[in-house]
């Protein structure tokens, strides 16, 4: 995670890259069309991303696992402010 603790677009990217080794990889970060709304920190970014991804790793797995499996790897953020988490699997 980075030093502030806060999520961002780059540390949700690096993590993902490193445990994942995806082959495409795009983390959007969407805070700020999400102001006001529930889960927003009022700073406009850092709560609402979007990660569109394949990876080796999702081989084998159905949708849910392959969901389960980014969540498990974005937990600390998550844990940290990430409210919400839009997951796109490519294959």
């Amino acid at each position: 995670m980075n030093t502030t603790g806060t999520p961002t677009a780059e540390a949700l990217e690096r993590t993902l890259r490193e445990t994942l080794q995806p082959t495409l990889l795009t983390v959007i970060d969407e805070s700020a069309a999400h102001a006001g709304h529930s889960g927003a920190n009022g700073l406009g970014y850092g709560t609402h991303f979007r990660v569109r991804m394949a990876s080796p790793a999702f081989e084998g797995l159905g949708r849910v696992a392959a969901h389960r499996l980014v969540y498990d790897v974005l937990r600390p953020y998550i844990d940290a402010g990430l409210h919400a988490l839009a997951i796109e699997i490519e294959r």
